[in-house]
């Protein structure tokens, strides 16, 4: 089988993809698009949980979202520079999959972690294209970049209504109890934004979206290239 993907999403963590676009991944997947995440990190200087309880939830939500393929690159957790080797790792993984379509944390987050995501990965997505940078592997062009939202938000370009998805979205987020459940934290409970009501804050984001177009619910996106149709 082919590794090609429709759609490849990173993100520093596993739940971010879910947190900013779990609806728009099912609506995608339902209908037979190749979905994949590939989570920078994993997420080992979290408060609350393990990196093997994380890979479980990451791995559980990865089943709710009918994702094609998840991946972990390795890098360390609040430790995420800009540099040459974690550029050109999210290039090989951009090459390998050859996505038509790849999807970032927004560059404007109170988590940085997320911001160095997004510069990460658009300055692989430029590499990716450059046939003479690694030549030992083939170049890709992606068609197109766009930025979800993780905890902050803007004035977003493009809507998607998730209303008919939204609860396998919240399903897929519910997967990571160590994270949204203090009572999942274990004796080493430590409290974090993530579990003071932070699932509700998600679902009231959404419908904050949705209610700019008249739906239940939304998830939003930037890009910083114009849109091209055919015809309205």
């Amino acid at each position: 089988m082919s590794n090609s993907l429709d759609i490849l999403i990173f993100g520093a963590h596993p739940d971010d993809a879910e947190i900013g676009m779990g609806g728009t991944i099912v609506k995608h997947t339902s209908q037979g698009y190749r979905v994949g995440i590939c989570d920078l990190t994993y997420a080992e200087m979290s408060s609350n949980g393990t990196v093997e309880t994380r890979q479980e939830e990451a791995a559980k939500a990865s089943d709710v979202l009918g994702l094609a393929l998840r991946s972990n690159l390795g890098l360390p957790d609040r430790g995420l520079w800009i540099g040459p080797e974690p550029i050109a790792s999210i290039t090989r993984e951009i090459r390998k999959h050859k996505p038509r379509i790849i999807f970032a944390p927004y560059w404007e987050d109170r988590h940085p972690d997320h911001i160095a995501c997004s510069k990460l990965v658009q300055e692989a997505v430029f590499n990716a294209k450059l046939r003479k940078y690694e030549p030992d592997t083939e170049a890709h062009n992606v068609e197109q970049t766009y930025f979800y939202f993780i905890n902050d938000v803007v004035e977003a370009d493009l809507l998607v209504d998730i209303s008919d998805v939204h609860q396998q979205k919240m399903d897929a987020l519910k997967a990571y109890r160590t994270q949204f459940e203090s009572a999942a934290a274990g004796n080493n409970y430590v409290a974090t934004p993530l579990n003071q009501g932070y699932l509700e804050r998600v679902e009231a984001k959404d419908r904050m979206l949705g209610q700019k177009r008249m739906v239940p619910y939304a998830e939003g996106f930037i890009s910083k290239l114009p849109y091209l149709v055919h015809l309205f």
